[in-house]
C-alpha cells in the first residue's frame, strides 16, 4: 500500500542534539580536540563590568572558524548556515531555539579583538599537529599569492598634501566628497576636448575605504587592490606553519628575512629547529640570503637572472687578493666606489673602472668600453653569498627540492583560496586582512588533523 507522509509539526518534543550528531562528524570530533577555554583570560580586557553582555568569546571564534571551514565568506551566510546545521549548533553550544548573535556581532568583535588572539590560537592548532608528530619543521617551503582586497581600483582618488592640519582632518570626515573630488580630479582633457581617466599609482593615487590595499599586477591576474599572503609549509606534512598578510606590492625577496623570523620563533617554541627553506627565484635578495646565514638555515633558492658568477664571457678575471677584475689584454678595472639603490639607500654594489688611458689603444675599445672611454663594473657585496647558491643550486638535492617545493605550497595556497574563504578579503585593513588569513591557516590545519585522525581509526590506532 502507498505509503503518504502526512506534515504536522508536533508542540512538544524532546530532544537532544548530542543525541542525533554522529560519533564520527566532524564538528562532533572537532569539539573533542579544540580547546578555546582560554579566550576568557586573554580577551577580559576589552570589556568592562557593566553594560550589556557581549558575545561569548569562545562562540564568536567557533563562528570564525564554521566560516572558513565551510568557506563562507560572509557573516550573514556564518549565521544562517549554523542556525540550520544540527552538527554545527552542537559545536557551538546551541540549542535548536536558542537566538544567535546579529551578523553585524561578528564584524564589530573581530575588530575588537587584536591579532595577538588569533596568533595564539594559531599556536594552540600548531602545536596540537605538532604533538601527534604531523610536523618536522625542519624543512619549510616558502611561497606568495595575491589575495583580493575588499575594494575597487576604479573608486581611487588621488592624494593631496594637505598644509593646513584643520582642512585635512575636516575632508577626511567627508568620505562622500572626498570621492567626489578625486574622481573628477582622475578625469582629464587631452588635446582634442575628450576626457580621460588618469592613471592610478600607488604613489599618486589611494583608496578611501581600504588604504592599505595597494594596486598590484601580476601574469594571469587582472590589475586591481591585493594583499600579499605569504605561507611557510612543512614539507612532510603540508601543514602550514606560518602565514601573514603583506602590501600586495611588497616583494617577495624584502619580506623574507620578517617571514624567517616568524617561522624560525614558532618552530623554536617547540624546540624545533629551522635546517632548509625552500623558495623560488622571487625571494632572491642579498638582504635574504643574509638573514639565511644569520638564522644559520641552508636556503635553496635560485639566483636573480641579473647574476652572473663570474665575467669570463665578458673577457674579464676577479682576483680577490686585489679586489680587482683584470681583462684578457691585461688591463685592470680596479674598486672606486660603493653605489646606491636609489630604493633602499643601502650599499648594495662595488664599482669597478679601467682608467681611460689603458684602454686607449685596445682593439675592442668601441665593444667595451662607455662614453667616458672607460670600463664600467658592478659587483655585488653580496656576491660571495649569491655563488654559494648558485654552486648549491646545481646540486641534484636542489633539483629534487625544486619539485618537492611547487608540489608542496603551491597546492596548498590553491586550497586557501578555494576551500577556506580566502579567495577575497571581506575585511578592510592589513591588520583584518591578517586575521583572515590566520583563521584560513587554522582551518587548513584543522582538517589535515582530523583527517590524520580518522586514518589513525581506520587503522585500528587512536590519536593521542
Amino acid at each position: 500500500m502507498q505509503g503518504k507522509k502526512i506534515q504536522q509539526e508536533r508542540l512538544f518534543i524532546n530532544f537532544q542534539l548530542s543525541e542525533y550528531v554522529p560519533a564520527d562528524n566532524f564538528y562532533r570530533q572537532l569539539s573533542q580536540i579544540l580547546d578555546l577555554r582560554f579566550l576568557y583570560k586573554s580577551t577580559a580586557y576589552y570589556y568592562g563590568s557593566e553594560g550589556q553582555k557581549s558575545i561569548d568569546p569562545v562562540v564568536f571564534m567557533k563562528l570564525m572558524l564554521v566560516g572558513y571551514l565551510e568557506n563562507l565568506t560572509s557573516d550573514r551566510r556564518i549565521i544562517r548556515t549554523s542556525r540550520m546545521r544540527m552538527d554545527i549548533l552542537f559545536f557551538l553550544g546551541y540549542d535548536l531555539d536558542e537566538e544567535f548573535p546579529w551578523h553585524s556581532t561578528l564584524s564589530r568583535t573581530r575588530k575588537l579583538y587584536g591579532e595577538d588572539q588569533f596568533v595564539a590560537l594559531f599556536k594552540q592548532v600548531l602545536k596540537l599537529c605538532i604533538d601527534h608528530g604531523l610536523i618536522s619543521g625542519k624543512r619549510q617551503a616558502v611561497d606568495s599569492a595575491l589575495i583580493r582586497a575588499n575594494a575597487s581600483i576604479n573608486k581611487m582618488v588621488e592624494k593631496q598634501v594637505m598644509a593646513d592640519a584643520s582642512i585635512y582632518s575636516q575632508e577626511l570626515s567627508d568620505n562622500i566628497d572626498e570621492e567626489i573630488a578625486g574622481q573628477e580630479k582622475l578625469i582629464r582633457k587631452d588635446n582634442r576636448g575628450s576626457t580621460k581617466r588618469a592613471p592610478a599609482s600607488n604613489e599618486s593615487h589611494y583608496s578611501p575605504s581600504d588604504p592599505d590595499a595597494r594596486i598590484t599586477m601580476k601574469p594571469g591576474k587582472p590589475m586591481g587592490l591585493y594583499y600579499r599572503s605569504q605561507v611557510s609549509v612543512d614539507t612532510a606534512s603540508h601543514l602550514i606553519t606560518y602565514i601573514g598578510a603583506f602590501p600586495g606590492n611588497a616583494a617577495d625577496n624584502v619580506s623574507l628575512a620578517k617571514i624567517l623570523e616568524r617561522i624560525v620563533g614558532n618552530m623554536q617554541e617547540h624546540n624545533i629547529q629551522v635546517k632548509e627553506i625552500l623558495a623560488d627565484t622571487g625571494y632572491s635578495s642579498g638582504e635574504a640570503m643574509r638573514s639565511l646565514a644569520d638564522h644559520n638555515i641552508e636556503g635553496y633558492i635560485p639566483n636573480i637572472a641579473s647574476y652572473k658568477k663570474d665575467r669570463l664571457e665578458e673577457g674579464f678575471i676577479y682576483d680577490l687578493e686585489n679586489d680587482r677584475y683584470t681583462c684578457k689584454n691585461g688591463v685592470h678595472a680596479t674598486f672606486r666606489c660603493y653605489e646606491k639603490l636609489s630604493k633602499n639607500k643601502k650599499l648594495q654594489r662595488k664599482i669597478y673602472r679601467t682608467s681611460p688611458e689603458d684602454c686607449m689603444n685596445c682593439p675592442i675599445k668601441s665593444m667595451c668600453v662607455n662614453y667616458m672611454g672607460t670600463r664600467r663594473i658592478k659587483h655585488s657585496l653580496d656576491k660571495p653569498l649569491y655563488d654559494q647558491m648558485h654552486k648549491r643550486m646545481n646540486s641534484d638535492k636542489a633539483k629534487l627540492f625544486k619539485k618537492l617545493r611547487s608540489s608542496t605550497v603551491e597546492p596548498v595556497i590553491g586550497s586557501l583560496i578555494n576551500y577556506t574563504g580566502m579567495g577575497r578579503i571581506n575585511t578592510k585593513g592589513i591588520k583584518q586582512a591578517n586575521k583572515c588569513m590566520i583563521m584560513a591557516a587554522i582551518a587548513y590545519n584543522l582538517k589535515k588533523l582530523l583527517k590524520y585522525k580518522v586514518e589513525l581509526c581506520l587503522n585500528g590506532l587512536t590519536l593521542l
